[in-house]
């Protein structure tokens, strides 16, 4: 079923609601409750936990798998091994900050396989370089630091002085045939974002297609030059992101859709810059509300139809916006075609998205943004710490609370992020706030998937 509410047939509504709440749905027998999911703690000490993906297999053909500089990173227990996961955080953990008026922010690698409570080190990464910590369970990916700026490998960028990560809202992967794109809000959600490439060291790319981005395409400063085939920039904060594959230009580069915080969906190519791709209002906008510090959209890909559909999520309208994505007239660029509203009971201020299974083996499209065929949607609610399971149609399959073992509440402590292991057997959701029997703050938490 697909559209708002009004559009849809009164049954397929009323059953999304029985689903939602355990209601009797038909026959007026009682439905029961669906059981919540028993997370397992995986770490604290994550201030501001805010986006979780797993790290993936990179394929063969790009350039982390196929350099041998950048290969020995993908090797067991380094900071890209396939199951390891990526955490986003607020905080620098103690390394010096790059620019002082921006807000600091990181990305940490963690193995998630033990069965101990991770905890993190507040000032582990002083030094300012990619630290290591509690044996090499839990290290430093990059961050809002000096070791990490732009101008570490590309000197004459128009954005040199920016880092990689700062106050990072989302992360999506190229697997297929590239690196890492964080999705970041530095001076928060009123101010112009960034969206970053990293290379394996954590810094942005060495040797960058784009000479006046080099890694960090941020506001209107690194548009297309010297025009833009779509009007559009990240000129809110970068909220959410996801990769779109290569370019429909024939260049072959890669393509990342960027959510900003005004409502509108960008595209940043890797060679030419950045375009318009939804206006403003497509999405509701996020950067005057009193919850703007604790709003990020979830963003996800359906590769395998005629047009490209892009999936974001709306905390704001309680919603799901699929935007189809056809080629422009000029053969350049994506641009906006058909949009659909989901909504649902199920869905109460939904941060974040994550496919049941990603997509793994496609050259062109791998990544943990990207669904695999016949793949639904978690949805994450923060507002009551629930996961929806949703198909691509937008028809609501179940709702699953979070819980500690024990069947114990997650107390004042919200979700934030969510992502699933390699195989889809696992979800991984980040939690801001302090879980109750814990004193550091931020947590990852680990659960079983669900179908029902």
């Amino acid at each position: 079923m697909s559209g708002s509410p009004r559009n849809r047939p009164a049954a397929a509504l009323a059953l999304a609601l029985a689903l939602t709440l355990g209601a009797g749905c038909g026959s007026g027998t009682p439905k029961a409750t669906p059981p919540a999911l028993e997370a397992r703690v995986v770490a604290v000490g994550l201030p501001g936990a805010g986006p979780v993906t797993s790290v993936g297999r990179f394929l063969p053909g790009g350039p982390i798998n196929d350099n041998t500089a950048f290969k020995p990173f993908t090797e067991p227990g380094r900071m890209l091994d396939p199951n390891r996961i990526l955490v986003g955080s607020a905080s620098n953990f103690g390394a010096p900050p790059a620019v002082p008026d921006e807000m600091p922010g990181s990305v940490l690698s963690i193995d998630p396989s033990g069965t101990a409570v991770l905890t993190v080190p507040s000032q582990f990464a002083a030094a300012g370089a990619q630290a290591s910590t509690l044996d090499g369970k839990v290290q430093l990916f990059s961050a809002d630091s000096p070791a990490f700026v732009n101008g570490v490998t590309n000197p004459r960028a128009d954005t040199a002085n920016q880092p990689g990560v700062s106050n990072i809202l989302d992360i999506s992967i190229n697997n297929a045939f590239g690196r890492l794109w964080p999705a970041n809000s530095p001076q928060g959600p009123a101010r112009p974002g960034t969206s970053t490439v990293l290379d394996p060291g954590g810094m942005p790319l060495a040797g960058a297609p784009d000479a006046q981005a080099g890694g960090v395409f941020m506001g209107s400063m690194t548009d297309r030059r010297p025009d833009q085939v779509s009007p559009g920039g990240i000129d809110a904060g970068a909220v959410g992101t996801a990769f779109i594959g290569r370019s429909v230009d024939g260049s072959g580069r890669a393509v990342f859709a960027v959510v900003t915080a005004d409502g509108a969906v960008a595209q940043a190519h890797s060679e030419q810059g950045v375009d318009g791709l939804a206006p403003r209002g497509t999405i509701s906008d996020m950067r005057n509300r009193p919850e703007a510090a604790q709003l990020h959209a979830g963003a996800v890909l359906k590769y395998y139809t005629a047009d490209p559909v892009l999936y974001v999520s709306d905390p704001v309208a309680n919603q799901i916006v699929a935007i189809s994505m056809p080629k422009d007239p000029t053969g350049k660029v994506r641009t906006m075609g058909t949009v659909e509203h989901y909504k649902s009971p199920a869905f109460d201020m939904p941060v974040d998205l994550a496919p049941t299974l990603s997509e793994a083996n496609h050259r062109d499209w791998s990544s943990n943004t990207t669904l695999a065929e016949l793949a639904d949607i978690y949805v994450l609610n923060r507002g009551n710490n629930t996961i929806t399971r949703m198909k691509v149609d937008g028809t609501v399959i179940a709702t699953r609370p979070v819980e500690l073992p024990g069947k114990k509440s997650l107390g004042k402590a919200k979700v934030n992020g969510i992502a699933t292991s390699i195989d889809g057997s696992k979800i991984y959701v980040t939690v801001t706030g302090t879980l109750p029997g814990y004193n550091a703050e931020g947590a990852v938490l680990e659960l079983p998937a669900f179908t029902s």
